[in-house]
């Protein structure tokens, strides 16, 4: 089994991996299906299902969705052309993407929240049609984002559930697709779990490539923050969420120093350090899945609390940290899932704290019995988390739940570090419980906004 770690940390917009950028990565991919077509359209239709439907508005997958047919793809959006692109579209009802002409799409009658059918194969569905000029439908796909900005077609998604694995997961060196079968290979090679998941990665790309890639991904994450630590004020949609993380921020830094400050302050650094990410993201920031939006402060945050509060730390070994956590993340996202849409937000900040715990153990000397371990510790507590975005926007309590799940995974590898790496549950089997807690769990809480804190708490 092989999954990139270009692929578990993907750069990106906010607010959502799974309702922002998969719409728009949907939306793309069907332009390039209908300019391979031998017909020409004059519209385009979009018909969303599921939490797609039900918490669409405020995660943004209206405009994510126009965007995407529009042209526009997370990585390389420039928020000012959007702006500009949704601005023309609401004056004129048409789009424009290149080498298509002008397309109709009226927000208002083409773009549909469909509350009453949910799509069979995944929560996150959406239809994307075209049409001529009677209006009627020449071409339909359908798509389903899958969680971390991972879009599927239909019948992708069929060949994943029947098992039919590309060549792909055999051409690596290292192909463990279990975390047992990882600390085997491990033991057999006499490589750590960076090293296993560098050579893969070796296999479809270069040393420079994958270094350049990497500093990349650390480099946006730690922009994302530094603008989250200054920026405040009150966060989009509503909900007239202020941010905090500045303040927070500055009030830590005042407070270096003193004497009398409590050992427990070092959290409050770690959940600024996450929320700041998080705040950016709810703001529609541009951030790094890890492995997706929602919990896109947790991993940046710990490499920032090891980075600046330990002793010996060097950006040298930030490599070790994001290859030891996508690791870890692909396990998951293999075993499981990492949508909170279909497992809860377990399946969000969980992961991200198993794969944080498991960087922070890597690159402060753990053993791979001892990486595992943290990552289970870290799983094994997030373990029944639901997903309940209040208005769904992903604010409350989503951004908090960031600094905690960053807190956690501190916590999980200093425990797994005074151990030697033996312990009762296997990381196997807190993945596996983690995907049949997210299967029975109702889908009330799994980002419908249809439970939880979204119903017991004001919406404004």
């Amino acid at each position: 089994m092989f999954l990139s770690v270009f692929d578990l940390f993907k750069v990106g917009v906010g607010p959502s991996s799974s309702h922002t950028m998969g719409p728009m990565v949907a939306g793309a991919r069907f332009l390039d299906l209908l300019r391979a077509a031998p017909f020409r359209a004059q519209g385009l239709r979009a018909s969303l299902h599921g939490s797609l439907a039900f918490t669409g508005k405020g995660h943004a997958t209206d405009r994510a969705t126009i965007l995407g047919l529009a042209g526009f793809t997370p990585e390389t959006m420039d928020r000012e052309a959007a702006d500009a692109a949704l601005e023309q579209n609401r004056q004129t009802r048409l789009l424009h993407p290149e080498g298509l002409g002008d397309l109709r799409f009226d927000p208002e009658r083409d773009l549909i929240f469909d509350f009453d059918r949910p799509l069979p194969g995944h929560a996150n569905g959406m239809i994307l049609m075209a049409t001529d000029a009677q209006g009627d439908v020449i071409l339909r796909e359908t798509y389903y984002s899958i969680g971390g900005g991972f879009v599927l077609t239909e019948g992708e998604l069929e060949d994943r559930a029947s098992d039919r694995r590309s060549d792909a997961a055999s051409s690596v060196p290292y192909p463990f697709a279990t975390a047992a079968r990882m600390l085997e290979m491990a033991a057999q090679s006499g490589l750590s779990i960076a090293q296993m998941k560098l050579a893969n990665e070796r296999v479809y790309r270069s040393d420079i490539q994958i270094r350049d890639g990497l500093a990349r991904i650390w480099q946006v994450m730690r922009d994302c923050m530094d603008r989250g630590l200054a920026a405040e004020g009150t966060l989009p949609g509503g909900l007239k969420v202020r941010r905090r993380a500045a303040a927070i921020h500055q009030a830590l830094l005042a407070e270096r120093g003193q004497n009398l400050t409590a050992p427990h302050v070092i959290n409050d650094w770690m959940s600024a350090y996450a929320m700041a990410v998080n705040e950016e993201n709810a703001a529609g920031g541009q951030v790094v899945t890890a492995p997706t939006n929602g919990a896109a402060g947790v991993v940046p945050a710990v490499i920032r609390y090891w980075l600046d509060h330990v002793p010996g730390a060097s950006e040298r070994d930030i490599g070790t940290f994001l290859l030891t956590a996508s690791a870890i993340g692909g396990l998951v996202k293999h075993n499981a899932s990492i949508s909170g849409a279909e497992a809860g937000c377990q399946a969000e900040v969980g992961s991200a704290s198993a794969m944080a715990a498991a960087g922070l153990a890597a690159v402060l000397g753990g053993t791979p019995e001892q990486v595992e371990n943290a990552a289970e510790i870290a799983l094994e507590h997030h373990l029944g988390m639901t997903c309940d975005p209040v208005a769904g926007l992903v604010q409350v309590p989503c951004i908090e739940r960031n600094g905690l799940g960053a807190i956690k995974a501190v916590s999980a590898a200093s425990l797994s570090l005074r151990g030697d790496g033996k312990h009762f549950v296997p990381l196997d089997a807190a993945i596996e419980t983690m995907r049949q807690t997210g299967r029975d769990m109702s889908e009330k809480y799994k980002e419908t906004s249809l439970g939880g804190l979204a119903v017991n708490v004001p919406n404004c």
